[in-house]
C-alpha cells in the first residue's frame, strides 16, 4: 500500500469513527437500580432523567435512593466508556482511538 493510499484509508477510518462518535453521543443509556431510581444517561455523559420511586421517597430510605442514584450513573457511564472503546476498537481495530 503506498502513501496516498495509506493517507485515504487513515481519513476513511476518521470519518467512520466521528460518524460512530456522533451516534453514540445521541444514544441514551437507562440503568435502575433496585426499582429505586432509574437514570437515563446520554452518550455525551449528560443526565437526561432521573426517575424515584414514589414508595422510595421516605426518609429513612434518604440514603439508600442517594446510593442507588450514584451507582446507576456510574453504571451508565461505565457503559458509554466501554461501548466508545468498542466502536474504536471496531473501526481502527485497536483500542483508544487511531493514534
Amino acid at each position: 500500500m503506498n502513501m496516498q493510499q495509506m493517507i485515504i484509508q487513515a481519513q476513511k477510518m476518521q470519518r467512520e469513527l466521528q460518524k460512530a462518535q456522533n451516534a453514540l453521543k445521541e444514544k441514551e443509556f437507562s440503568v435502575s437500580k433496585g426499582g429505586l431510581v432509574t437514570v437515563v444517561v446520554k452518550g455525551d455523559k449528560s443526565i437526561v432523567s432521573i426517575n424515584i420511586d414514589k414508595d422510595a421517597m421516605s426518609s429513612d430510605m434518604k440514603e439508600m435512593v442517594e446510593e442507588s442514584i450514584a451507582l446507576a450513573i456510574n453504571e451508565a457511564v461505565a457503559q458509554i466508556e466501554k461501548e466508545s472503546e468498542e466502536i474504536n476498537e471496531q473501526i481502527t481495530g485497536r483500542s483508544g482511538g487511531m493514534f
